[in-house]
């Protein structure tokens, strides 16, 4: 599977797919999640790296490990992971998409024209 992107540090990635997955309810709160090493093959990257995204994980309070069992989405997991990412998104894609606007010179108009027409397009 092709899914990274760079500058993004592979583990990091990782991470972001397990809270988007929270976030889509493909996992949902203390529901198992796949262990380091499923994770590891079905996105073709090297079971060391998955440890380190469920580490840093486990730091947030996204998940928790049972031990002898796997791990699972923490209680409030989903609560955790929207925070994590509109605290990420404000700090680092929110800046950057308002500068790109300015640079290109495309009004708040031109956004909701093009929001319209993807609204009435499924």
């Amino acid at each position: 599977m092709d899914i990274f992107r760079p500058p993004t540090s592979i583990y990091q990635q990782i991470a972001d797919l397990v809270c988007e997955r929270l976030l889509l309810r493909v996992w949902t709160e203390d529901s198992r999640i796949p262990s380091v090493r499923d994770l590891a093959v079905e996105l073709q990257v090297n079971p060391n790296t998955v440890m380190r995204s469920y580490t840093w994980l486990q730091e947030q309070g996204i998940i928790v490990n049972q031990r002898g069992v796997g791990y699972f989405a923490a209680p409030g997991s989903r609560e955790k992971a929207l925070q994590l990412k509109r605290d990420e998104f404000l700090r680092d894609e929110l800046p950057r998409l308002f500068r790109n606007l300015e640079l290109l010179e495309i009004s708040w108009d031109d956004v909701g024209k093009l929001h319209q027409i993807s609204d009435s397009h499924p």
